[in-house]
């Protein structure tokens, strides 16, 4: 739902200290239904909100295609209808208490729900970010505390609002050598640059969305597997060399964008299956290789999370691209399927604490930002 200037304010003060409870090791629960609109991951880890202790079970649920175009027609609006937002809160209600029930855990053994919901819009410049959800209804339906809003705090501050996962990949990396960058191919690519005590993020680029939505568009599949679509295909230099031409590229970070903020599928038309879906990989490789040029040192090693790991064309150009090794985050131990919902399970434990959730090298926000907003479960 769309918030007027004074529920804004309300939620915003809310998330500065949400919660009362001493710091310490604490079980939560984190949810993600991101940009590529796959469906619903889920993830349970024991943290205090500095430091992971303990990486609990998982499970994904991939959405039903109906309810996937659901989601699909909320994309770009700046509200949703109630009925939706209550069938999605419901939807991940109940994808929570049967992980539940499957893994043996009782509600009273999670501390707290970490909610993002899902994005439909995002307008920092304006201070707007959507993301629908409803954290009091989820709470009600799980029984468990839940924190959601995540976002709102820092774009209301003057801040992108996002990646919000980079210190929680500073909590993961805390052993490995720097410079590193960890790689995040969602339906948005966003980056985390680690280095010491050095933690810059932002939005790279697109990632998997407009590739899946050629290939949705052609062929009825959700995705190239494996790249084998593109590896197939020429890319279009010239129309490469347009994309690339957007102002975004050389705008310095931080910075975020919104999944549909590159309009490709006039450009591509006239291409081939084969040929659009080529250019388009070429566009998120080459997008990363621009994203080298507002970073203080090039990275000795790059870390890809996210579905498009999995992508091997990709993951090849994007070695060419970066003159590095590129490797999916399953090589030093991470997961990488649940990597974001184990991500809102950490802020949500600093959001009860009062923590930051961002950063100025992360979000632009003007000074480190607690956030999210916490919803009590009725007792």
């Amino acid at each position: 739902m769309r918030l007027v200037k004074e529920e804004m304010e309300e939620l915003v003060v809310r998330s500065q200290n949400p919660d009362k409870r001493p710091q310490g090791l604490r079980r939560a629960l984190g949810l993600m239904s991101g940009t590529s609109l796959d469906g619903m991951d889920a993830a349970v880890l024991e943290t205090d909100g500095e430091r992971v202790l303990a990486h609990g079970p998982v499970r994904s649920l991939p959405y039903t295609p109906e309810f996937r175009e659901k989601l699909r027609s909320l994309l770009g609006r700046r509200s949703a209808p109630s009925a939706l937002i209550d069938e999605f809160t419901k939807l991940q209600a109940d994808f929570v208490n049967r992980f539940l029930a499957d893994t043996g855990i009782a509600a009273g053994e999670i501390d707290v729900i970490g909610f993002h919901g899902q994005t439909i819009f995002h307008d920092p410049a304006n201070r707007l970010t959507v993301q629908i959800g409803d954290g009091a209804l989820l709470a009600a339906l799980t029984s468990i505390d839940t924190v959601a809003g995540f976002r709102l705090a820092d774009v209301a501050a003057g801040g992108e609002g996002a990646p919000l996962a980079p210190l929680y990949h500073r909590a993961l990396a805390a052993s490995l050598p720097g410079p590193l960058a960890v790689l995040n191919l969602g339906g948005v690519g966003n980056v985390t640059y680690l280095d010491g005590e050095q933690v810059i993020a932002f939005d790279t680029g697109p990632a998997n969305a407009l590739l899946d939505d050629w290939i949705l568009r052609h062929t009825g599949a959700p995705f190239d597997a494996e790249g084998q679509i593109a590896a197939r295909g020429r890319c279009d230099e010239v129309l490469l060399a347009r994309l690339l031409a957007h102002s975004y590229f050389d705008q310095p970070p931080p910075k975020s964008l919104d999944r549909d903020q590159f309009p490709v599928a006039e450009a591509l038309g006239g291409l081939s299956l084969e040929d659009g879906a080529a250019t388009l990989l070429a566009f998120t490789a080459r997008s990363i290789g621009r994203a080298m040029a507002h970073l203080p040192a090039a990275p000795r090693r790059w870390l890809v999370t996210g579905g498009g790991r999995r992508n091997v064309a990709l993951m090849r150009a994007i070695a060419e691209v970066t003159k590095a090794p590129v490797d999916p985050v399953e090589a030093v131990g991470w997961r990488g399927d649940d990597l974001e919902a184990e991500a809102f399970a950490f802020l949500a434990v600093r959001s009860l604490y009062g923590l930051p959730l961002s950063l100025p090298s992360t979000t632009g926000v003007p000074e480190p930002m607690p956030g999210g907003v916490f919803y009590a479960a009725p007792k």
